[in-house]
């Protein structure tokens, strides 16, 4: 999920590079500007929001048994329904599903689920392309990347790099800035790729217990193509990407793209309740859903970290954030970037792994402020930052105090001990009065507090000694 490394150190890169970061903040501006344009009632947006976030909570009061009832629904459609414990589970199943149907060629409509699983890359290793249908996923798998925004993966690219990409990896495409043949070069290879796929693989915006109904949405129309033309149809998502019945559907539909792109609808909404039935004409003769836990079921046992479920993947938390803004969604160097991946991320791939995206925060609150099924974003990074350092006792979230420092630890275990004894307070406050000024910034381990944040000063008298002065009591 995540690789080990630095946030820190990796920002600091990113905020050296001038393009990404206009790239970045000239997107970001247009987005919010956007979703402001669509929600201008305050009291419509919050009686649309709680309602999004009361169906998520319902959903997740009792997943377990509208798990179970989804896969007898989809079942009694004709969908195969499969459970994946984790990613490497997933990945085993469909290329089963794939190989018992001889599939070679595979057209992909965009899903995070699979990038969380790599699923491009172990297809690949045993013999199955799988191209992305979606315009930027198909940017970003000709440039090697991962997606840096969850609903636009290639924001971070501008259309002189577009430009060059399509010229290096498009025959005959020469280079051009100009958008609509950008877009006519992208479409002349993606539809000889529908045509001939032996297999279509999509993710899933919800899954309807009540109806075992598959819904996507998007713009292109690639997601329709990649599940209706090839014979063969493989759903992957996460088993919180559900709802217990259809009419739960259109209120998340006036919420997720609103916060999403600030459109009132997209342009397509798919909903899939089984493959091609006797008379009719198009549609794949086969349709399979594998349902993903991988941590997801350890999430869930927590009452608290549960709410990171309830994300509908509208990426509105990233837009208005303004360390994803700055730094870019590589800068996490995960499958789910922004405050949403600062919470989700470290709980899925272990804080051993992630421990400090939780710190990736200012903890400004404006992801919690847009989300639109109300996920308390901040206060699980405070959790998170907690379970880093000192498990509670009943942790849920893998690698809990991985992050600990003896030194550190020691340090707070003195504050709470001079704080909590007056004599030596008073005695520590004359010696920082008169000392603490005086101390090295670059001094380790002082120096990696000073090297991002200015020194406080010190006063040169003590509270006490200045209320003397005014003649109080010292008592």
């Amino acid at each position: 999920m995540a690789a080990d490394g630095d946030f820190a150190a990796r920002a600091h890169a990113a905020l050296g590079n001038a393009e990404v970061r206009a790239n970045f903040r000239r997107a970001m501006d247009g987005l919010m500007a956007k979703r402001a344009a669509q929600f201008t009632d305050p009291q419509a947006w919050a009686q649309t929001r709680a309602r999004g976030a009361a169906i998520k909570r319902r959903v997740l009061a009792r997943l377990p048994e509208l798990l179970e009832r989804l896969e007898a629904r989809c079942e009694a459609n004709g969908i195969r329904v499969h459970w994946a414990e984790t990613t490497g589970d997933a990945n085993r199943i469909v290329l089963g599903i794939l190989q018992e149907a001889g599939a070679r060629t595979v057209v992909k409509g965009k899903s995070m689920v699979s990038e969380e699983m790599h699923l491009n890359a172990f297809l690949d290793r045993h013999g199955i392309t799988a191209v992305e249908s979606d315009l930027g996923e198909y940017i970003i798998q000709l440039a090697g990347e991962m997606p840096s925004h969850i609903v636009m993966p290639c924001i971070h690219k501008n259309k002189g790099d577009i430009a060059r990409l399509f010229a290096e990896h498009i025959e005959g495409q020469g280079y051009t800035e100009d958008v609509a043949e950008l877009t006519a070069a992208a479409r002349r290879v993606l539809r000889s790729k529908f045509a001939a796929a032996d297999a279509g693989i999509s993710g899933v915006n919800f899954a309807v217990a009540e109806t075992g109904t598959l819904v996507l949405i998007e713009n292109e129309g690639n997601g329709r193509l990649s599940t209706t033309l090839p014979p063969l149809h493989i759903a992957v998502t996460g088993i919180e990407k559900l709802v217990e019945t259809l009419d739960d559907i259109p209120p998340l539909l006036a919420l997720l793209p609103r916060s999403a792109t600030g459109q009132a609808v997209t342009t397509y909404v798919n909903m899939i309740s089984g493959p091609r039935r006797d008379g009719e004409k198009d549609g794949p003769r086969a349709v399979h859903l594998v349902l993903l836990d991988n941590g997801r079921s350890r999430v869930y046992a927590d009452a608290e970290l549960r709410d990171t479920l309830r994300c509908i993947r509208c990426g509105a938390c990233m837009n208005h954030c303004p360390v994803y803004a700055r730094v870019g969604g590589h800068t996490y160097d995960a499958v789910y970037p922004g405050p949403i991946g600062k919470i989700l991320t470290p709980q899925l791939a272990g804080l051993d792994a992630a421990g400090d995206l939780p710190h990736a925060s200012s903890l400004c609150n404006a992801c919690v402020e847009v989300c639109p099924v109300q996920i308390p974003i901040a206060d699980i990074l405070v959790r998170l930052r907690r379970e880093a350092v000192r498990p509670s006792d009943t942790p849920a979230v893998k690698g809990a105090g991985a992050k600990r420092a003896p030194l550190e630890a020691l340090a707070w275990a003195a504050w709470r001990w001079m704080y909590a004894t007056p004599a030596l307070y008073r005695l520590g406050s004359r010696l920082m009065a008169r000392f603490g000024n005086r101390i090295p910034e670059r001094l380790p381990p002082l120096n990696r507090w000073t090297g991002v944040r200015t020194r406080p000063r010190f006063a040169g008298r003590t509270l006490h000694d200045l209320a003397r002065d005014k003649g109080y009591d010292d008592a």
